[in-house]
């Protein structure tokens, strides 16, 4: 069975970021790790603007999210720590898919940056987009030095506001985004003719949280 991932985004400038920091650590993230299927969970913080927060869950498949485990701390079971929080903070992105490319390794211990790259792609378009992506876009960004894995996701669900695609990258740093093989690698005749097709596009670039730092 495919993995899962379950991946959260939020801007969290109107909330006390102690606490935001201190739910995400002390409650909510060990919930989650408690919950039968979950596998690494990570933090992640904007690179650039340190109120931007991303959590990333690997699941041994995404039906994890209909478990019973999961549904008593989750969507309408969260507790009132959740409810207080998350109501002060704008949620940017809540992706629950399926890993389509490649493998199913755990995330590496090692990284210090991750980016993701959440989009919708129209249908008749999908085939060049996921063509481009797996033949010539994620085998060139992995073999740019510093990027650790690269995987991509399909939305398991639909409706408004969903972003049907997903990609993320583990680096070194967030500097490898800046590096020159990272420049020519996205920068290719095919990745331009696709690009443009692109719909709700959200890119966020991130480092590793470290709690105290």
């Amino acid at each position: 069975m495919a993995k899962g991932q379950l991946i959260v985004a939020f801007d969290f400038a109107n909330a006390p970021a102690d606490e935001f920091h201190d739910w995400y650590d002390l409650e909510h993230i060990p919930e989650r790790e408690a919950v039968q299927g979950f596998g690494v969970c990570e933090r992640w913080i904007g690179d650039k603007d340190p109120t931007f927060a991303i959590a990333t869950y690997d699941l041994d498949s995404i039906d994890v999210l209909q478990s019973d485990p999961y549904k008593a701390i989750a969507y309408d079971n969260l507790s009132v720590w959740s409810k207080r929080v998350t109501a002060k903070c704008a949620r940017l992105l809540r992706f629950d898919g399926t890993q389509i490319s490649p493998g199913d390794d755990a995330p590496p211990a090692g990284a210090g940056g991750l980016l993701l790259n959440a989009m919708n792609i129209k249908p008749e378009d999908e085939g060049d987009f996921n063509a481009c992506y797996d033949e010539e876009h994620l085998p060139a960004l992995l073999a740019v030095p510093g990027t650790l894995m690269a995987r991509r996701y399909q939305s398991a669900v639909e409706g408004d506001g969903v972003r049907r695609y997903v990609a993320i990258y583990h680096l070194e740093s967030p500097e490898v985004t800046r590096s020159d093989a990272w420049k020519t690698a996205v920068d290719t005749p095919w990745s331009a003719r696709v690009r443009p097709h692109f719909r709700d596009h959200l890119r966020i670039l991130t480092r590793r949280y470290v709690r105290g730092e």
